[in-house]
């Protein structure tokens, strides 16, 4: 079986290119991953890893676009996906019946998470799960309050914004006050007429994955750590703490209530146990 390299992003590479580069990697039928995935779980078959983490690069790049609003190098955001999707792969277990992109964008998005929250030096984030839902979701917020572009947030907007992230209006107030004024874009067009935009002028100078996946190893724990306790949960509490902690976008208490047929305080009640249970099986495994 021949093996392609996998395409870098880089300053040498715009992300355009980086873009057909990927493409060219198909995607694979249900039952193709399911061998590939058997055959890097009983054989340790590298090719079979190699097409398993080939096949979901799009992926990678897709969900690293959606953090561009941060104004970091897109560069480091699909490298620190990209190992995401390496440690998906290496855990991937083909019998539990999902597919491996299903399982993926958790290892993906946490690995962009933690580099985000670790390259922003004007915010100090990280000692509460709350804080950190807060830091990845006000932007999106004050979008639909149409407050992205205003100096500040009138005291309605802050009572909504905490409201509906579940913070303290001090918390709404600290967060904003830190990201503003490191928002700018890196994907303005280098000259009028060119295609290439300033991202792609980014000179690479960090060390390559394969160092950052050998250098990842507390990481990795943690990670594992979060995996095995989420697997303790029942299927309901797994789903409304996705939905309510994990997405980009999370669901209302209103939507959860109307699909397993109970009140909004009960989902409220559920998530609050599903954190706590959460929270205990890490401390014990810790």
């Amino acid at each position: 079986m021949s093996t392609l390299s996998v395409p870098v992003l880089s300053g040498d590479t715009g992300l355009t290119r980086y873009l057909q580069d990927i493409a060219r990697f198909p995607c694979l039928e249900a039952d193709e991953e399911f061998m590939l995935a058997k055959r890097l779980q009983e054989h340790q078959d590298i090719d079979a890893a190699h097409m398993l983490v080939t096949s979901h690069l799009r992926l990678v790049a897709k969900i690293a676009m959606s953090f561009r609003g941060y104004g970091l190098p897109l560069v480091e955001l699909v490298s620190e996906g990209n190992i995401g999707l390496m440690q998906a792969v290496k855990r991937f277990n083909p019998d539990l019946g999902f597919r491996l992109s299903t399982y993926a964008i958790w290892w993906i998005k946490a690995s962009i998470q933690e580099y985000v929250l670790r390259s922003w030096s004007l915010v100090k984030i990280g000692t509460t799960a709350a804080q950190k839902k807060l830091f990845f979701n006000l932007r999106k917020v004050k979008k639909t309050l149409e407050s992205v572009e205003s100096k500040s947030l009138s005291d309605e907007d802050i009572a909504t914004i905490a409201s509906e992230l579940n913070v303290s209006a001090h918390d709404v107030v600290e967060m904003d006050s830190r990201m503003g004024g490191s928002d700018f874009s890196l994907n303005e067009p280098v000259g009028f007429e060119s295609t290439d935009e300033l991202i792609d002028m980014i000179q690479e100078t960090r060390e390559n994955q394969e160092s950052s996946f050998a250098n990842s190893q507390e990481m990795t724990r943690k990670k594992t750590l979060f995996a095995k306790a989420l697997a303790k949960l029942n299927d309901r509490e797994r789903h409304i703490l996705s939905e309510r902690r994990l997405k980009d976008e999370p669901a209302t208490l209103e939507d959860l209530s109307q699909t397993f047929n109970i009140s909004r305080e009960r989902v409220r009640q559920i998530e609050a146990r599903a954190m706590e249970k959460l929270q205990h099986e890490v401390m014990e495994a810790a």
